[in-house]
């Protein structure tokens, strides 16, 4: 008779180190390879923020994870242990925390920042939050933009919550509320490829919002992140809208957009299609590729808030504004959404916030 090796309980293996739990449990082979126990990636992640292991083995561990594709619990554990060192300064207002990936996009224009400045001049409050030129594209991010814009982004969390408050519009910045994230961004280079940091950085909401607007490249993992938020110890946002944004990054796509939206768990999905909006534009309208895509998308910010902009830019950042004025639940619909949204280009009330982040 053969007998299987069983696994040891996972009370047992929290005391592993790293070496062991990749060579051992997640790094065992295509077929073999198991998933980590909630302890188990608490256990690892503190490990790694600790600065245990050894580049070898933490690059090892980081390839093993992405190469058998994480689950909601271990993602989870992996954000709780982030979270336990994240300085989280809520606003005086509930925002919409929009967390798109952190290494940036590098064709077309960030449409975040326009459409934020539109949102919070409708009287949705926004905030974003990024690093600084993060692996592995380590092309522009929201950071960017605003650089270009004129607007500070080395503010610490207090600040940041304060502007969030006297702007309608803030920016956190990853270096001041998650420190020992961005402490791995050297070992994250030398990776080569994105591992699961690339994925829980962009859920770590500094503000504490009770609404998380996300990206995504296909809609299983749109499913993947709400069920991470419900496997979460620590406050999560009650409603997660993630769509599947140009480049991956949180910009509406043209023609088709595939949306996944969760209210308390109850998780649905549709498509977003601007031309049944009344909305016309291209990939080629907001494509910038050979110029400096952070200087360009400050450009384009300017001018559709002068309404100086060609009509494709201005529809792309309207609709933009409104998935994020609906994702609040301040409009019932993208239709009443897009109404508030042009009201408040109309009226000057974006351009204002713009204004008003600049002198912040």
């Amino acid at each position: 008779m053969v007998h299987m090796a069983q696994a040891p309980p996972a009370a047992d293996t929290e005391s592993w180190p790293l070496k062991r739990l990749m060579t051992e449990v997640v790094g065992t082979g295509i077929k073999s390879a198991q998933d980590l126990s909630r302890p188990q990636a608490t256990a690892a992640m503190r490990q790694i923020l600790a600065g245990e292991p050894d580049a070898t083995t933490l690059g090892a561990f980081w390839l093993a994870n992405r190469w058998k594709h994480n689950t909601p619990t271990e993602l989870a554990a992996y954000a709780d242990v982030m979270m336990e060192q994240t300085r989280v300064v809520p606003p005086d207002v509930d925002p919409v925390d929009c967390g798109a990936n952190y290494d940036g996009k590098g064709r077309t224009a960030i449409l975040g920042a326009i459409a934020g400045f539109i949102a919070a001049g409708a009287g949705t409050p926004i905030v974003v939050h990024s690093g600084d030129r993060v692996p592995t594209q380590k092309q522009d991010a929201y950071k960017h933009v605003l650089d270009a814009l004129g607007v500070r982004t080395d503010l610490q969390p207090e600040e940041s919550a304060r502007m969030t408050d006297a702007v309608g519009f803030g920016f956190y910045h990853q270096s001041a509320f998650a420190p020992h994230i961005a402490a791995l961004t050297d070992r994250r280079d030398q990776m080569g490829v994105r591992t699961f940091i690339n994925t829980i950085e962009t859920i770590a909401n500094p503000a504490g919002a009770s609404v998380h607007l996300g990206s995504f490249y296909h809609l299983a993992f749109a499913k993947k992140i709400v069920e991470t938020f419900a496997a979460m110890e620590h406050a999560t946002p009650r409603r997660v809208l993630m769509f599947q944004g140009m480049e991956g990054y949180d910009d509406i796509r043209p023609g088709y957009t595939t949306v996944g939206e969760s209210t308390d768990g109850s998780f649905t999905d549709y498509a977003i299609e601007p031309d049944s909006y009344g909305l016309t534009f291209t990939e080629d309208d907001l494509r910038v590729e050979g110029a400096d895509l952070a200087a360009a998308s400050a450009g384009l910010t300017e001018a559709v808030l002068a309404g100086e902009a060609a009509a494709p830019i201005r529809d792309a950042a309207l609709l933009n504004a409104a998935l994020r004025i609906y994702a609040r639940e301040d409009a019932s619909s993208i239709e009443t959404g897009l109404e508030m949204a042009r009201a408040s280009l109309a009226d000057g009330e974006a351009a204002a916030v713009l204004e008003q982040a600049r002198a912040f």
